[in-house]
């Protein structure tokens, strides 16, 4: 425990493994964004909730066939971007959306399943124990849903995980209606009189409190896809939250090419099922890139769904380095490269469109959602 804990201390001390001021700094892009912008609503029947809850998605195109796909049309994408909203009660609504394009100053005016364990040769994932780590940011932001995936905190009252958490691109998922996100917590020791107890050689056990989902956002384009090649494109989803939960949360970002990120790398941490109770944290390289998607082989599980994927980078505007998250962790693709099986672990890029819409579901005005 004690090595664990000198190796978590050098990951922090590292800052994500960033050069020095003095050396070069990878900059976050500054990109200008479209606007998404609602249409009009329809009321739909009350789903379901019929559908068995799957921590992983398995499609069996890779990036090969995602990078050999027709680019949709405009009113493709517009209906990709359209979305369903779920509400605590039950209600459904179906919301289209219109993509406009301002200039400066504008306002506005108009295949085969792998059930092995998704590990790469040696687990490269570390559990993250203590609250002195796991209530502390980053590791702060991640959560566990019910419906047993991981989401992210990235505002006072949203939470940001991957659609296929909530909705199997046919139906919502059992469990749906009453969604709740947990957030770990310390446990009280009860009976203990005040005293310095603690035992650094153990770790603190932490417990889970629960917080109702308000509303929850998914795109057309997943539940269009029904899961299928297209529709890992839009493996995302938002939710609201019936009442703040007063933690630091991390902000969006557009993703920049892979070859602009920090030696090539990203990170997530996650609730994987083979650690019950734990967050467990991991760091990998980038192998390949579509448009929409990012693949890798990080260590993971299910359960890790819907973690977010961040990197960090200099801003320029601000001074400072910022954390962003840049996607969202998707699952496992078992793909047939020329005859050879070929894996790997596959996040949901945060595009500028994708930017556009979940920021203005998180702020409710385009004018905050200009700078990606």
């Amino acid at each position: 425990m004690a090595g664990l804990s000198t190796l978590i201390l050098l990951l922090c001390a590292a800052k994500d493994a960033m050069p020095s001021s003095s050396q070069w700094k990878p900059t976050w892009p500054s990109y200008r964004v479209p606007v998404i912008l609602p249409q009009s609503t329809l009321n739909l029947d009350k789903p379901q909730f019929d559908a068995e809850a799957r921590l992983e998605v398995v499609s069996p195109c890779g990036p090969a066939c995602h990078k050999s796909s027709p680019l949709p049309t405009y009113e493709e994408v517009k209906n990709y971007l359209s979305y369903e909203t779920l509400y605590a009660n039950g209600s459904l609504t179906e919301t289209e959306v219109g993509i406009y394009i301002l200039s400066n100053g504008g306002d506005g005016s108009q295949g085969k399943s792998r059930t092995k364990r998704q590990i790469y040769g040696y687990d490269s994932r570390f559990s993250i124990f203590g609250k002195d780590f796991l209530l502390n940011y980053p590791f702060s932001t991640s959560v566990k849903l019910s419906t047993g995936c991981t989401g992210t905190l990235v505002a006072e009252k949203h939470v940001l995980t991957a659609a296929h958490c909530i909705h199997d691109g046919k139906s919502y998922v059992k469990g749906a209606q009453k969604l709740r996100v947990g957030f770990l917590k310390p446990k009280l020791k009860d009976g203990s009189k005040g005293a310095n107890i603690t035992n650094s050689a153990m770790p603190e056990k932490m417990k889970f409190q629960w917080i109702r989902v308000k509303r929850t956002h998914v795109p057309k384009g997943w539940i269009k896809g029904n899961a299928n090649d297209i529709g890992m494109d839009y493996d995302y989803a938002l939710l609201e939250l019936k009442k703040p939960h007063k933690r630091k949360f991390m902000k969006i970002g557009v993703s920049p090419p892979a070859r602009h990120l920090p030696g090539g790398r990203i990170h997530f941490s996650g609730y994987d099922n083979d650690r019950p109770g734990n967050l467990v944290y991991r760091f990998c390289d980038v192998k390949d890139e579509t448009y929409d998607l990012l693949y890798q082989q990080c260590d993971a599980q299910p359960g890790a769904s819907g973690s977010g994927v961040y990197v960090r980078m200099w801003k320029r505007q601000n001074h400072k380095w910022e954390r962003k998250i840049i996607g969202i962790f998707s699952g496992h693709q078992w793909v047939d490269m020329n005859g050879t099986p070929q894996d790997f672990n596959v996040a949901v890029r945060i595009t500028p469109l994708k930017y556009a819409q979940i920021c203005y579901w998180i702020k409710g005005n385009y004018l905050d959602c200009r700078e990606g």
